[in-house]
């Protein structure tokens, strides 16, 4: 089918081939090559997902830290617990 986009050519050898057969195992219902492979791949996205997502986690984490640090500074906490605001 004519297409511009890229396409990649995988030979069914050394590591892929190796790649294929713990999808095998993984997968043992699966008995198409290209399915195990479409699987990987999809496996694959997932982790890097989760990966970023959890470093997205993180980095809110150290952005709300140091925004409550900020905070300390620009709040005088006495002054808030007191009346004074509502004089």
């Amino acid at each position: 089918m004519p297409t511009t986009k890229p396409r990649y050519a995988i030979t069914d050898t050394g590591e892929m081939a190796r790649m294929l057969d713990d999808a095998q195992r993984r997968w043992p219902e699966v008995n198409d090559r290209r399915e195990l492979l479409i699987r990987l791949a999809a496996t694959g996205r997932d982790a890097i997902a989760a990966e970023a997502s959890a470093e997205d986690r993180t980095a809110l984490r150290q952005r709300q830290h140091a925004a409550l640090n900020r905070a300390r500074s620009l709040v005088d906490v006495d002054e808030l617990l007191s009346d004074a605001a509502w004089r």
